[in-house]
């Protein structure tokens, strides 16, 4: 992560969240709760984070900021780069693999013309670069969609899926 001297506040809403989150662990685990925040922080900022808002999330728990960025770039659910409006993750472990996972990549990749780990042209969906299992292997083939699960698909489903979506 490169240092940025833009300094951002967090709005009250994610202060409030966050707080939610401190207040479930001991006073000295505030580390505890920096998944979460960074969630919060995700969500209201188009999907992805900034180095700033990271830093904000460190200067609000008290953290080192080596600490929070950890976080942000090992977890497959945060984003540190602009992304789509929407996120695609087709689960690609043994068991959605062997009923046809990358089948159904190819079929997204070509029908939206991208390929994995990168948005589509008109903004709407980006498709994630890899997703370990998503805990859903009784209806695999499986992708999460903005964290909702859709299972046993086929090609036809993933278009209904992704033709609906803004």
């Amino acid at each position: 992560m490169s240092e940025s001297n833009e300094s951002i506040e967090l709005s009250a809403h994610v202060r409030e969240q966050i707080d939610a989150w401190v207040a479930k662990y001991p006073p000295e685990q505030k580390r505890s709760a920096v998944l979460s925040a960074l969630r919060e922080v995700q969500h209201e900022n188009d999907g992805y984070l900034t180095v700033a808002l990271m830093d904000a999330v460190a200067g609000y728990l008290e953290l080192p900021k080596i600490a929070v960025y950890e976080v942000a770039t090992f977890y497959s659910m945060l984003e540190t780069q602009p992304v789509a409006r929407n996120s695609v993750s087709v689960c690609t472990n043994i068991s959605c693999m062997l009923r046809g996972a990358d089948d159904i990549v190819e079929h997204i990749e070509k029908k939206h013309g991208l390929k994995l780990g990168e948005s589509s042209a008109d903004g709407r969906i980006y498709l994630k670069k890899e997703e370990e299992c998503l805990a859903a292997c009784c209806g695999a083939p499986m992708m999460m969609v903005n964290h909702k699960y859709y299972e046993n698909l086929t090609p036809e489903k993933v278009d209904e899926v992704l033709d609906a979506l803004e």
